[in-house]
C-alpha cells in the first residue's frame, strides 16, 4: 500500500473488496469474527470495516431491521426526527459509550489481530448521511428546503459527535477512515445545497482525520459531483466508476491521489464469471497503467457474491506482477 500511495509502480496493484455482515454486525465480537474470517480467506491489502449504517446513530434512538437486502443493509423503521424542532433535541454523544463504544470494541479486536500485517480503516458516514437516516431519506430534502436552520443545528451536533468518535479512533491506532458521502449527486441536491449541508461538515471531519495515513473518500451514487469532492484531503477516492463519470483514467487527471474501483458490483461480481472479473480488472489496470490505483468495486459487494468471483478479483492483480 505504501508504494502505491507514493505514486511509484509496485510489483502489483493493491486490491480490496468489502461487504456487510448482516446479523453478525449487531455485536462487536461477532462482527470482528466475520471480518476476520473474510480477510483470512481473501487476504486483501486493507480491511475496510463495514458495520450497519445505524451504528453511529442508534444512541439517538434509531431502530433498524434486517429484511434480507442482498447488499446486506438494514431497513430503518420509525424516524427519530419527525418535526423541525427535533433537530435541536439531539445531544452530542459520548463516543466511548453505547453503540459507538461497541464499535470501538470491535475495532480493538481487529487491530489486535491484524495491525502488524494489514491496514484497518473504519467507515464514517458523513453528517448529512447520518441526518438522512435520522429523518428518513424521503423527508430530508423537505427539511433542508423548508427549515434549513433547524437542519444545520442538527448537523452541528452530528458533526461534534463524529469528531469525538474520530479522536477515539486515533487513540486506538486505526490506520484511516472510509468517509462515505452519499449526497454529492446532481439528481439529489444542487451544488449550493451540497456545499452548505455536505461539504462544509465533511471538511471538518476530514481535517480531524488528516493525521491518519490511509483515508478513503467514497462518493456514493450516480451523476456525482466529482469536482466538489476531488479536493478532499484523502489519500484515496472511490466511486461507482463503472456506472457514472468520471472514468478511472479521467479522475486521475484531476485527483492527485489514488483511485479505487474498476469492478461492477452486480453485473460482474455477482452475475459474471471469474473470467469476466479478470477481464474487467485487466481493463481497469490498463486504464491506470497500474499506478495510483487500487482494484475494487464502487461500493460493497453484495452478500450473494460468488466465492469464485471474489477469488478472481484477488488473483487478478497477481497476474500483473512486473
Amino acid at each position: 500500500m505504501e508504494i502505491c500511495l507514493s505514486g511509484d509502480l509496485a510489483d502489483r496493484p493493491p486490491v480490496a473488496l468489502w461487504r456487510h455482515f448482516p446479523v453478525d454486525d449487531q455485536k462487536p465480537e461477532s462482527l470482528a469474527a466475520a471480518i476476520t474470517q473474510f480477510q483470512n480467506i481473501y487476504d486483501f491489502d486493507f480491511i475496510k470495516v463495514t458495520p450497519a449504517s445505524s451504528y453511529c446513530i442508534k444512541d439517538w434512538g434509531v431502530s433498524d431491521v434486517w429484511r434480507g437486502n442482498p447488499e446486506g443493509t438494514r431497513d430503518y423503521q420509525e424516524p427519530v426526527i419527525k418535526n423541525f424542532e427535533d433537530w435541536e433535541k439531539l445531544e452530542v454523544l459520548n463516543p466511548r459509550q453505547g453503540y459507538l463504544g461497541q464499535m470501538l470494541d470491535c475495532l480493538k479486536l481487529l487491530i489486535k489481530e491484524f495491525s502488524k500485517s494489514t491496514p484497518i480503516i473504519q467507515t464514517i458516514f458523513s453528517p448529512l448521511s447520518q441526518a438522512k437516516n435520522l429523518v428518513g431519506k424521503h423527508d430530508l430534502l423537505y427539511h433542508i428546503r423548508a427549515c434549513p436552520e433547524a437542519v444545520e443545528k442538527g448537523l452541528e451536533i452530528i458533526t461534534q459527535t463524529t469528531l469525538a468518535f474520530v479522536e477515539e479512533l486515533k487513540k486506538i491506532g486505526i490506520d484511516g477512515i472510509f468517509y462515505a458521502v452519499q449526497h454529492a449527486q446532481y439528481n439529489i441536491l444542487s451544488v449550493a445545497e451540497f456545499q452548505t449541508f455536505g461539504r462544509y461538515y465533511d471538511l471538518q471531519i476530514l481535517d480531524a482525520a488528516k493525521s491518519l495515513w490511509l483515508n478513503i473518500g467514497h462518493i456514493h451514487g450516480e451523476n456525482i459531483m466529482f469536482n466538489q469532492v476531488d479536493d478532499y484531503p484523502v489519500q484515496v477516492l472511490n466511486w461507482h466508476d463503472r456506472q457514472t463519470l468520471p472514468s478511472l483514467s479521467e479522475a486521475q487527471n484531476h485527483f492527485k491521489g489514488i483511485v479505487c474501483g474498476g469492478l461492477k458490483q452486480w453485473e460482474t461480481m455477482v452475475l459474471g464469471t471469474p473470467e469476466a472479473v479478470l477481464q474487467e480488472a485487466k481493463e481497469a489496470i490498463s486504464q491506470t497503467s497500474a499506478r495510483r490505483f487500487i482494484l475494487g468495486t464502487g461500493c460493497v459487494i453484495p452478500v450473494i457474491t460468488p466465492h469464485g468471483n471474489i477469488l478472481a478479483a484477488r488473483r487478478a492483480v497477481e497476474t500483473q506482477r512486473q
